[in-house]
């Protein structure tokens, strides 16, 4: 943290890039509001150790909208809720598995989101593991099915960079292996009309009622980390009656091999979760400053305040929205005044599939066209090196300019590539630039989605370089003298949940 702070005293605010239009002045002011008056780490830690995890859906959700809505009206932002309807609620309740044989142990285990419990009865049945990918496969099983807990893919290979060194011929190896995956799966061939996409979706919703109906005591899946670590996700819109277990991974591999000697193991366990029957109303948290030439003009900075269950949810995405928050407290407090409208958005239910940010776009659709641009920080804990320019390359002098006051803090590198997976991607069919900031890993590979997504794991001098970053790029976007292009719009369809088909829930 100190050589942060050390490099952040020492940068000096480039001038006016004429290319661009991106004028630098307020760079300086607003980074030494976010290192000198930081207050990102005593906001997190009151977010992750006392409101605790926020699972969409759930009563903590809730009580960080409240409280985050709160905070920005303390900085002085006016600051508002807004509703959006998600499936149902579904609650975590106690489980308890174990190897019963060849020997007796616990088993590490959790179970999936949105996945039924076991009745409060406790299940006992060998490991089998079965391909079930399409209805005729899962006939050839049948047998194996019944009375079984099922393994229903092979055991993952754990690439993570965060791991252990590796030497070159391991890495050599691993992404010779990766590159046989992709140019198999590039080859492969496969009907993509829409007809086959909508029946490959409906077998995906049946085939956890399927197996229920054919006598699977349910599903135990991959974690797919290292040292134990569980892993998580599920939705409303995938709601199984059928238990789905995650187990350690060294555990699904340690099943796996006994299997390949011809030794079944069997499992027992018990897991009560309960899953709402009513649709429930979630909220994402909204702030902003006022524009004072265009205000009807806005940049949007945005995270997601939701979480999974297993840690506090704090690298995936407390971090993301504490520097958002943070950047909005530096910006209104440094005195400074954009010339566009700034909003700051923490959108929730992103976890279950960018719901949130979905919903508060089609919500304002008819003001897409107004909005500069969408920032998005959602990939840990660690500091902000640059930015992935999302398919628009035409903005990489933009983006070399917008950085330039920041980039001997780390965060100079504009690189062309494409990120997914959050929620920056709900407002681009809609033609806004959106924008992920790339960022160093700092463990993200293992605290994402697992027990240890804790306060101890996040890195104080990283996030308020963040605040800084997000804060300068959102405020220089917000004084460019025009709007940026916009990209292709493309058809936004709502999402709705598929139910199971006729005849399969009332089995």
């Amino acid at each position: 943290m100190k050589h942060s702070l050390t490099l952040l005293a020492a940068l000096i605010a480039t001038p006016l890039a004429a290319q661009t239009g991106v004028d630098t002045a307020g760079a300086g002011v607003l980074i030494d509001q976010a290192v000198q008056h930081s207050e990102v780490m005593a906001n997190l830690e009151y977010l992750t150790d006392v409101i605790g995890p926020r699972l969409t859906g759930s009563p903590a959700m809730k009580r960080a909208n409240d409280w985050t809505e709160a905070r920005f009206k303390a900085y002085g932002l006016a600051s508002w809720q807004e509703a959006w309807e998600y499936g149902v609620a579904w609650e975590r309740g106690e489980i308890a598995f174990r190897i019963e044989s060849p020997f007796v142990r616990n088993l590490t285990a959790q179970s999936w989101a949105w996945t039924a419990g076991t009745g409060g009865k406790t299940r006992t049945g060998p490991v089998a593991m079965v391909d079930v990918s399409s209805p005729e496969s899962l006939a050839v099983y049948q047998d194996k099915i019944r009375g079984s807990w099922l393994m229903l893919r092979a055991p993952s290979n754990i690439w993570n960079p965060d791991g252990p060194p590796m030497t070159a011929e391991d890495s050599a190896a691993m992404e010779a292996e990766r590159a046989a995956r992709m140019a198999a799966f590039r080859a492969a061939p496969a009907d993509t009309s829409r007809a086959a996409r909508e029946a490959r979706r409906q077998f995906a919703v049946d085939r956890n009622y399927l197996l229920k109906n054919a006598g699977a005591l349910g599903v135990l899946t991959d974690a797919s980390k290292e040292y134990a670590l569980m892993n998580m996700s599920g939705s409303a819109y995938s709601v199984s009656p059928l238990p789905n277990v995650v187990i350690a991974h060294e555990d699904y591999t340690l099943f796996s091999r006994l299997l390949e000697r011809g030794m079944t193991p069997t499992v027992s366990g018990r897991v009560t979760n309960t899953i709402g029957t009513t649709p429930v109303t979630q909220w994402n948290t909204v702030a902003e400053i006022r524009g004072t030439e265009w205000p009807d003009e806005v940049v949007i900075l945005g995270g997601h305040l939701d979480s999974w269950d297993l840690g506090t949810g704090t690298t995936d995405n407390a971090t993301g929205s504490m520097v958002v928050m943070e950047a909005a407290r530096a910006i209104i407090q440094s005195g400074l005044k954009p010339k566009r409208t700034m909003r700051f958005i923490l959108f929730s239910g992103e976890e279950e599939g960018l719901l949130g940010s979905v919903a508060y776009a089609a919500r304002h659709a008819d003001a897409m066209d107004k909005v500069q641009a969408v920032l998005v920080l959602d990939n840990g804990t660690g500091m902000i090196t640059g930015m992935a320019l999302q398919g628009r390359d035409q903005d990489e002098q933009l983006w070399k300019d917008l950085l330039a006051p920041v980039a001997s803090l780390g965060a100079g590198t504009v690189r062309s590539a494409n990120k997914g997976g959050t929620d920056h991607l709900a407002f681009i069919p809609y033609g806004v630039p959106g924008w992920n900031f790339d960022q160093e890993s700092r463990g993200y590979n293992h605290t994402h989605h697992s027990q240890v997504d804790t306060y101890d794991h996040a890195v104080p001098g990283d996030l308020i370089q963040a605040s800084a970053v997000m804060a300068v790029t959102g405020y220089e976007l917000a004084n460019l003298p025009a709007l940026l292009p916009r990209g292709p719009v493309t058809p936004v369809t709502p999402r709705t949940v598929l139910p199971p088909s006729p005849g399969l829930a009332a089995k």
